[in-house]
């Protein structure tokens, strides 16, 4: 086979919301902190930026305050190429980021290997990426401003999470700039005043900017003032708080754990050795998720009707899904098939392939099993097991003559972005399978860029948006909520943001990379009807919070997002 564009690859099965190991506690992290020697939390000059800097914000300017974070920068921290990029960004509002950085092939190219230059400041495609967070809205930020000094007038309106974000980002770019410039009061709406938001959006507002602060020092290998800030933001976060102080906690915890890997001081065995979530308690989650987020259900109809398009005289119809859970998509196909009169079904077979959680497959079987006979389908269920996805082979599927193969792919590619080899070999496999379908759900953003600081701001409007969600569509006393926070989405953001290397697991890469792929193996994009849009636009009206699902197409496929950011994609594909 010829070297594919995943060569370069180290492709690590990543599985973070699967068997994720347990992140820290927060009393854990924050005793950490206390009992940290280096953050000296007796150092005069840090307990006056704590109380100045970050007090009250009634109780100094936006101004003073700025004034005293940037005299405890440190000496040689240097931000004129990261100040001049923001300020060419910040005048440039029909900035394109499918325009910018490097193509595909280079993309790829450096993922899985170490950073050569570790001393790294926010680098141009950081600041891009802002931006092109910041254009998504669909109003500007001098109309956004108005609005707030209107709402001011008429009765405060709460901030929303990408409101909280951008402000934060103003706040960022306004203060790292301010010195350099003398114009950047023109050039920022926001000015240097919070005075329109509530003290709690204050607050937020001021915990993103410590956090960005943060990360940037920690770029630049600042790691003592770094740690400081750290420490206040952990002061600041909790785990059970706002999604703001969510997010932050865990992202502050993830800068933490990089500090400590970088300087040598600790290595957290909870990294190295990742433990099993208790199937009971990772099954109740998944179907908290299933039922209460839109997500899911948006793909899984939309693919489901694909399916149902593709198959429209098939008979006999074998269907491999690769990472099986509830299985609750295929009573919706068996549904859909024991209706048609034309080319009734003779057989229906489906082989789910697993790695983990034999058990729950086996019920997922069983249960699959039950609702096929009370439809008077004539269907079989089959296991392959797996200790790891490189020993797939297509004569583990016992494909008969005359059968019609499917695959459906969710989220389960993505954990193989580190092993070319596992990757190359399964899909090698499902190409000798000749399927009429293949159905793909994958991760819609980039966490893979060799840049830390690059991954650290993906990953935290990535997770800031689905923490939105969360915030929206669930409890925030509910355990699933907690586990998909602290097991889950804690864990692949500490793998992002801490970790290098072969370590470095997490690696979601955008619909472009994946179709670059499956060029190579010979394989063409089929596009969603308008009967699987209508699904997916069905589906959303189900939930309450439905209408801050957007549905956006990118190419023939379909892009799921959270109020405009982009969560998971959607493609269908065949072979030629």
């Amino acid at each position: 086979m010829a070297k594919t564009l995943f060569s370069s690859f180290h492709f690590n099965d990543i599985q973070d919301d699967c068997d994720p190991p347990i992140g820290y506690g927060k009393e854990e992290a924050v005793t950490k902190c206390q009992e940290d020697p280096w953050p000296d939390m007796e150092d005069c000059a840090f307990m006056d930026l704590f109380s100045s800097v970050y007090g009250s914000c009634q109780e100094n300017s936006m101004e003073e305050k700025s004034e005293l974070l940037e005299n405890q920068q440190p000496d040689d921290f240097k931000q004129n190429d990261f100040c001049h990029k923001i300020l060419r960004l910040e005048i440039q509002p029909n900035f394109d980021a499918r325009n910018h950085g490097e193509d595909i092939q280079s993309q790829v190219s450096g993922l899985g290997k170490p950073l050569k230059d570790k001393a790294l400041s926010f680098s141009s495609a950081s600041l891009e990426l802002l931006a092109n967070y910041e254009k998504g809205f669909k109003k500007t930020r001098e109309e956004a401003f108005n609005d707030l000094s209107n709402e001011n007038n008429v009765g405060h309106q709460k901030l929303t999470m990408e409101e909280i974000l951008r402000v934060a980002g103003e706040r960022f770019i306004q203060f790292s700039t301010k010195k350099e410039d003398g114009i950047s009061m023109f050039i920022h709406p926001y000015g240097s005043s919070l005075s329109g938001l509530s003290i709690d959006e204050a607050r937020d507002v001021e915990l993103v900017h410590l956090l960005l602060v943060a990360a940037e020092n920690v770029g630049c290998q600042h790691f003592d003032f770094a740690s400081k800030m750290i420490t206040r933001c952990l002061w600041m976060a909790s785990d059970s708080g706002t999604p703001v102080q969510r997010i932050a906690y865990y992202f502050a915890i993830a800068l933490q754990e990089r500090i400590y890997r970088e300087t040598g001081r600790i290595v957290t065995e909870k990294i190295k050795q990742p433990i099993k979530c208790l199937a009971l308690e990772t099954n109740t989650t998944f179907l908290a998720s299933h039922r209460e987020l839109p997500f899911t259900q948006v793909m899984q109809f939309a693919g489901i009707q694909c399916i149902i398009e593709n198959v429209t005289t098939a008979t006999k119809i074998h269907l491999v899904d690769l990472q099986i859970r509830s299985g609750i998509q295929w009573t919706a196909l068996m549904q859909g098939l024991s209706e048609r009169h034309e080319h009734p079904i003779k057989s229906l077979k489906l082989t789910a392939v697993g790695t983990t959680d034999q058990l729950y497959i086996e019920e997922t079987g069983q249960r699959l099993q039950s609702f096929a006979e009370s439809l008077n389908l004539p269907f079989s269920f089959k296991t392959v097991y797996l200790t790891d996805m490189k020993d797939f082979k297509e004569d583990l599927l016992n494909i008969e003559a005359g059968e019609t193969v499917v695959v459906f792919s969710f989220l389960i590619l993505r954990t193989m972005v580190s092993r070319p080899g596992c990757i190359e070999n399964l899909m090698g496999a499902i190409r000798r399978l000749r399927p009429v379908l293949m159905v793909l759900v994958e991760v819609d953003v980039n966490h893979n860029s060799p840049s830390f600081v690059d991954r650290f701001i993906e990953a935290l409007l990535f997770y800031s948006s689905y923490f939105d969600c969360l915030e929206d569509c669930m409890e925030r006393s509910s355990q699933s909520r907690m586990n998909l926070e602290g097991i889950y989405f804690g864990q692949g953001i500490l793998n992002i943001v801490a970790t290098e290397g072969q370590e470095r697991t997490n690696r979601n890469v955008k619909t472009d990379v994946w179709r670059a792929f499956f060029g190579r193996f010979g394989m063409i994009e089929i596009g969603l009807s308008e009967s699987s849009w209508y699904q997916a636009n069905l589906v959303l009206k189900q939930f309450v919070h439905g209408s801050s699902c957007t549905l956006e197409h990118n190419g023939k496929g379909l892009v799921v997002g959270w109020k405009g950011t982009p969560i998971h994609s959607l493609t269908t594909w065949k072979f030629s």
